[in-house]
């Protein structure tokens, strides 16, 4: 056996992760994946109005709301039978793009990017920028302090630290535009939402809030400034990355996983709803040289808690879920449950619904030597930003030109109230991947709720079959030539852009993890 590390809690994400890894002869063998919060959410909305519901989960999270809300409101959608007109999903369209545009380039320079560069090289900075020369002068007090510690090279050699003086200082600069970008964008679901975080305006039936010609002209001006930014400078950067100082890893494939993957489908193109930006599909098994899509079928997910700290029960179909919790549990390790595709772990995401799309950019890197891994995903994010960004002009216009119709309407007023009994299931797909809302109702309260969200796909501990969940998979053979430094561990985790907040929700009080190695 080889040596077991804990890296407890996993920085630079959203939530609480621990991830524990078996190290021997400089490679990962064996990983597990922990959410260290218990889930609750779903228990809160048991017994409440179904119309609260958009509202209540939107709270899961303050990064990603919007895919909550808009998700319960398709399976209210659903369960009340409402039939949302084409202006409305135009703007809910519009609402969940903005969620990509500010989400994805956010992940790349705020989340990931320090992972990849020796950020000490800015110290040797000669020009005139204020804001590096901020940077610069906090790095300078930071050494003199001696206190570089989450800023320097974990271990020598790296074979993936930039340390280039060139291409840090020019990431460091991006870095700091991309906040600023990530401040203009937020404020653009806001346009329709009312106010961010937490729209006020998607509720079932489709959205209430009627939109104006200034709001169309105004998001249309706001979009131009983040479609220059990410077609010249975000997808640059993150190809000169991947293409570039990080192409060893591309190669290596580190970080690939069982090669499964989950899309839901999102983001209609036309009334019909037909041709979606992203399609629905599932892979198994993945053959690059001959991608094999099969038909998505909400029939066969079902949630394991075997190693999970809740009551224990076989696999069940979401509509059948519940959280009872049993801290005393043996052989659990996490109160993140393990939602399996026809008992298959899966991943979803931006890598994902690339694949599954056969997106000729990303098969493109794959056929010049790329594997499926850590790289490829900030790759996918990339390739996706675009697309959504082209999908929000067409949307505008499409709204511009069905605002001046007779008949324009936003919202299915005659499904309004509750039915005394239903049920309904929601999907969409959030920047991080496959999200579902299903519920029941009867006495025209809510009955059960229960989400499966993208980081509970990713971040599943093992099941019954004893299958490890994505990140565990993603981590085995990872090279890790010092145990003392595990960076490559972090660099896979935050390829898949996590958020525990979602996955796993009310923090339990007599939960107080020891803190036993941290990596910044």
């Amino acid at each position: 056996m080889g040596k077991k590390i804990t890296i407890d809690p996993i920085t630079r994400i959203e939530g609480h992760l621990k991830i524990e890894v078996e190290i021997d002869k400089g490679k990962v063998t064996n990983a597990w994946s922990s959410g260290t919060m218990a889930r609750g959410f779903e228990a809160l909305l048991t017994g409440k109005d179904p119309r609260d519901a958009s509202f209540v989960t939107s709270r899961f999270c303050g990064v990603c709301y919007s895919v909550h809300q808009v998700c319960s409101a398709r399976a209210l959608d659903a369960a009340f039978g409402a039939k949302v007109p084409w202006g409305g999903t135009l703007i809910r369209n519009l609402v969940m793009g903005a969620e990509f545009i500010y989400d994805h380039p956010l992940h790349f320079y705020q989340l990931s990017a320090l992972d990849y560069i020796d950020i000490m090289a800015i110290a040797n900075y000669k020009g005139k920028d204020k804001d590096l020369l901020a940077v610069k002068d906090k790095i300078i007090g930071l050494v003199k302090s001696k206190d570089t510690f989450p800023l320097t090279p974990r271990y020598e050699p790296d074979d993936f630290c930039v340390k280039d003086p060139e291409i840090v200082i020019t990431a460091v600069k991006h870095y700091i535009d991309a906040l600023k970008m990530h401040a203009k964008a937020r404020n653009m679901g806001a346009i329709w939402g009312g106010r961010t975080p937490h729209y006020q305006n998607i509720v079932v039936g489709g959205v209430t809030s009627y939109p104006d010609i200034n709001q169309v002209a105004r998001f249309r001006t706001m979009l131009d400034e983040q479609a220059k930014f990410i077609n010249e400078v975000y997808i640059p950067d993150v190809l000169a990355f991947g293409t570039g100082p990080l192409w060893k890893l591309a190669e290596m494939g580190v970080g690939g996983g069982h090669y499964n993957y989950l899309s839901y489908g999102a983001f209609e193109k036309d009334s019909d709803g037909k041709d979606l930006v992203f399609p629905a599909g599932v892979i198994v098994g993945l053959n690059p040289a001959n991608i094999k899509v099969d038909p998505f079928d909400p029939k066969k997910i079902t949630e394991s808690v075997k190693h999970a700290w809740y009551k224990e029960n076989k696999p069940v179909h979401p509509y059948d879920g519940e959280q009872i919790f049993n801290l005393d549990k043996k052989d659990a390790y996490s109160f993140v449950k393990a939602p399996r595709y026809d008992g298959k772990a899966m991943e979803v995401g931006p890598l994902a619904r690339m694949i599954i799309a056969k997106n000729p950019d990303l098969i493109g890197l794959v056929k010049k030597g790329a594997k499926p891994g850590a790289v490829a995903r900030h790759a996918a994010r990339a390739i996706e930003t675009r697309l959504i960004v082209d999908a929000c002009y067409k949307w505008l216009d499409d709204l511009q030109t069905a605002m001046t119709k007779p008949g324009f309407k936003i919202h299915d007023t005659e499904h309004w109230d509750p039915p005394e009994s239903g049920m309904g299931v929601g999907f969409f797909e959030p920047p991080r991947g496959a999200l579902g809302h299903w519920i029941k109702i009867k006495n025209k309260k809510i009955e059960n709720y229960q989400a499966v969200v993208p980081s509970t796909w990713n971040a599943s501990p093992r099941c019954e079959n004893g299958t490890r969940g994505q990140y565990e998979e993603a981590l085995i053979g990872a090279p890790v030539p010092d145990p003392e430094n595990p960076i490559n561990v972090v660099r896979i985790i935050r390829s898949f852009d996590p958020c525990l907040a979602c996955a796993i929700h009310i923090i339990d009080p007599k939960t107080n993890e020891i803190r036993k190695f941290i990596v910044e």
